[in-house]
C-alpha cells in the first residue's frame, strides 16, 4: 500500500486556516461591500416604483389608456344653400383627407414623419408640426394634416406606411360650390381655423380642425350651418390597428338654408356685367328681398376646400380685390341722389311739386361754379322734365334752397349713411356728411357749396348700390324703405318696413320724374319692347383720378313694380344711361323672360 505524506490530509478550505495579519478581514469586507451595493439598488428601485405609483401613478395610467384608447373625431356636414326655387348654391361632397395621431409617434420617428409628410402632400414641414404642437404630442385625438388628397397622395402613404406610423387616410365632407364663380361674394367660402380664430371661438365650442365660414352667407349663417361635432372612442391593438369600438356620437348635420337669390337671375346679372369692374343688384321692391347681387372681379369659392398656393393667391390678388363685394361698398351716387333732392325741396314746402325754375350753364355759389352737364342750362324746367334730363343747376337750386339740415336729414331718411341691415357682415354704411363730420375731418365749416354738391350726389357722399336699390323701392312701392335681406325663412316675421309717410303729390311727381328718363330722358336704354313699362335714373359720377363712375337704377313695371335692379360701373368713362342702362334692361329682360318658371 502506498504511504500517504501527510500534508496531503490538509483541508483546502481557507476556514479554519490560520490568517496572516495580511488577511485579517478582507473576506468581511467584501461581504459588506457587496451587501450595501444590493440594499443601493433595491432601495434605489424601490423608491422609483413608489415614485411611480404614488405620484405618477394617474398620469401613467392615463398614457397607458391613451396608447390602447383613440379618439376619431367625426366633423358634422355643413348645411346646403339653396336659391329661392331649391336649386343647390352650396353643398358638400366627400374627398380624401390626411391625420396623425400625436400620441402614436415614436419620438425617434418623428421628424422622419413630417419629412416623409412634407413630400407626399407638398406641404411645408411647418404645416404639419404647427397643429400637433398646438393640439399636444400626447394628443390622443387624430390631427387633420392634409385635405382634398389626390389618388396619387393616398397610394404614396399607404407604400410608406412602414415610415408613417400613426398616420392614415379618411373620407370627410368638403365644402362644394357647384356653379363656381357665380355668386361667390354672396355665398362667400369656408375655411379652416387659424390659431388665432380658434383662441377666439373655443369657448363658443369650436375646435381644432374646425372649418368655418369666412365670408357671404357662409359667414353670416355660420350658426346654422355649421351642425355639431361627432365621434367614435376606439380601442387599438400594440401596431395601432381598430379593435373595437367603445363608443360613438353620430354627428349632428348643419341646418339647410334657403336664400332670396335667383340662380337665373344671378347669372344674368353677372354675365351682363361682364369683366367691367362694378356691380349690379336686383331686389323685390315690395319686401326687399335681393334676387342677384353680383360684384366683378369675382373668385372661385371652391379654391379654399383646399390647400390655396401661393401662385393662387398671387394670381386672385392680382385681378383687382376680388373679395370686395362692390355692391356693400360706398361710392358718389351722382345724379341717382337727385330722387333725395326733389323729396326734401317737395316736402319742405318750399318747391312745391308745381315748381318751375330756371337753368344755366352753372350755378356759381360761393366762388365754385357747379356746370350743366350739356354746358348750356335746358331753360324753365318742373321736376320731371328736370328729371328726364338730369339738371344740375335745378337740382342745385333745390338743395342749396331747403339749405343743408333737410337735405341731409332726408337723405338718411332713405337710408344713406347707415348699413340697410342686409346680412352680411362686410357692408359698409357709405356716407352722408354734416357740419359737425366735416369741422372734425378737415377744421371747417359746412358750406352752402357742400350743400350743392349734395343735392347731385358728388362732393363727400358715399353710398353703396344696395343702398341706391333701397332708395329706388320707395317710389316703387308707394313710399316705403325695404330692409334688403337674402335669407328665406318663412319660420321668421317678415322684414321691417318703414313708412317714409311722404306727401302722394310728392311719390306722383317722383314716379312721373322717373317714368319721363325711361320715355323721354336719358335712360331711353330700357325703353325697348322685351321689357315691361320702366322707370329709372341715370348717374355719372366724377371719381379723379380716374375716369367718370357710371350708375342706373331702375323698377318695372312701372304700373305694379315687381323688381328694382341698380348696376354701376366703376371708373368706366361713359354716360350711366350709355353704360349702365343697358345692364339694367339685360337683367330686367332675364327676370321677364324666366318669370314663373
Amino acid at each position: 500500500m502506498r504511504a500517504i505524506h501527510p500534508t496531503a490530509l490538509q483541508p483546502t478550505s481557507k476556514v479554519g486556516r490560520k490568517q496572516t495579519p495580511r488577511t485579517v478581514g478582507l473576506s468581511y469586507q467584501s461581504v459588506f461591500i457587496m451587501l450595501l451595493i444590493s440594499l443601493t439598488l433595491l432601495g434605489g428601485i424601490g423608491s422609483r416604483l413608489a415614485y411611480l405609483q404614488l405620484v405618477e401613478g394617474e398620469r401613467n395610467k392615463e398614457l397607458a389608456e391613451n396608447n390602447r384608447i383613440r379618439v376619431v373625431p367625426r366633423q358634422p356636414v355643413r348645411g346646403t344653400i339653396f336659391d329661392r326655387k331649391g336649386r343647390i348654391l352650396a353643398s358638400s361632397r366627400l374627398t380624401h383627407s390626411a391625420y396623425i395621431w400625436p400620441l402614436a409617434q415614436k419620438y425617434e420617428t418623428w421628424d422622419l414623419t413630417v419629412q416623409r409628410l412634407s413630400q407626399i402632400l407638398n406641404l411645408p414641414e411647418a404645416e404639419i408640426r404647427d397643429p400637433v404642437e398646438a393640439a399636444g404630442y400626447n394628443s390622443p385625438t387624430r390631427i387633420r394634416v392634409g385635405r382634398d388628397l389626390t389618388p396619387e397622395q393616398i397610394t404614396a402613404i399607404q407604400e410608406y406606411s412602414g415610415d408613417l406610423q400613426g398616420v392614415d387616410v379618411d373620407i370627410e365632407h368638403v365644402r362644394d360650390y357647384p356653379n363656381q364663380k357665380l355668386a361667390s361674394h354672396v355665398l362667400g367660402y369656408t375655411g379652416e381655423l387659424n390659431a388665432e380664430e380658434l383662441k377666439e371661438r373655443a369657448p363658443r365650442g369650436y375646435r381644432l380642425g374646425d372649418i368655418v365660414g369666412q365670408m357671404g352667407v357662409e359667414e353670416a349663417l355660420e350658426d346654422e350651418l355649421r351642425g355639431e361635432w361627432g365621434g367614435q372612442q376606439v380601442e387599438v391593438d400594440g401596431s395601432g390597428q381598430a379593435v373595437q369600438i367603445l363608443g360613438q356620437k353620430p354627428a349632428k348635420a348643419g341646418r339647410d338654408v334657403q336664400l332670396t337669390l335667383d340662380l337665373d337671375l344671378q347669372r344674368a346679372a353677372e354675365a351682363a356685367l361682364g369683366k367691367r369692374k362694378g356691380a349690379i343688384v336686383a331686389i323685390d321692391p315690395q319686401d326687399g328681398a335681393v334676387l342677384a347681387m353680383a360684384s366683378y372681379p369675382t373668385f372661385d369659392p371652391n379654391i379654399f376646400s383646399g390647400r390655396i398656393t401661393e401662385e393662387q393667391w398671387a394670381e386672385l390678388q392680382g385681378e383687382g380685390n376680388p373679395f370686395v363685394n362692390r355692391t356693400l361698398r360706398g361710392f358718389p351716387p351722382a345724379s341717382t341722389f337727385k330722387v333725395v333732392t326733389a323729396t326734401a325741396g317737395m316736402e319742405s314746402g318750399k318747391y312745391p311739386p308745381d315748381t318751375v325754375l330756371p337753368t344755366f350753364a352753372y350755378l356759381r355759389v360761393g366762388g365754385t361754379a357747379f356746370g350743366e352737364w350739356n354746358r348750356a342750362g335746358f331753360g324753365p324746367m318742373g321736376y320731371v322734365r328736370a328729371m328726364a334730363w338730369s339738371s344740375n343747376t335745378f337740382h342745385g337750386q333745390i338743395g342749396r334752397g331747403v339749405g343743408g339740415p333737410v337735405l341731409i336729414d332726408w337723405a338718411r331718411r332713405y337710408g344713406f349713411g347707415k348699413p340697410t341691415g342686409i346680412e352680411l357682415k362686410s357692408e359698409t354704411a357709405g356716407l352722408i356728411a354734416d357740419d359737425a363730420w366735416k369741422r372734425e375731418q378737415f377744421d371747417w365749416e359746412w358750406t352752402a357749396g357742400d350743400t350743392v354738391n349734395m343735392s347731385i350726389g358728388q362732393g363727400f357722399t358715399q353710398a353703396t348700390p344696395l343702398q341706391v336699390a333701397v332708395m329706388f323701392a320707395v317710389p316703387a312701392n308707394g313710399g316705403y324703405r325695404v330692409t334688403p335681406h337674402l335669407f328665406q325663412d318663412p319660420d321668421q316675421p317678415p322684414k321691417p318696413t318703414t313708412s317714409m309717410e311722404l306727401k302722394p303729390t310728392t311719390l306722383q311727381v317722383l314716379r312721373e320724374g322717373l317714368r319721363s328718363v325711361v320715355t323721354a330722358g336719358t335712360g331711353n336704354a330700357l325703353n325697348i319692347p322685351t321689357v315691361p313699362s320702366a322707370a329709372g335714373k341715370s348717374g355719372t359720377a366724377e371719381a379723379p383720378p380716374g375716369e367718370s363712375h357710371a350708375w342706373f337704377g331702375g323698377f318695372a313695371p312701372y304700373e305694379n313694380p315687381e323688381i328694382v335692379v341698380v348696376a354701376f360701373a366703376e371708373h368706366s368713362g361713359g354716360g350711366g344711361g350709355k353704360v349702365a342702362g343697358p345692364m339694367v334692361a339685360k337683367v330686367m329682360e332675364a327676370y321677364f323672360q324666366t318669370k314663373g318658371k
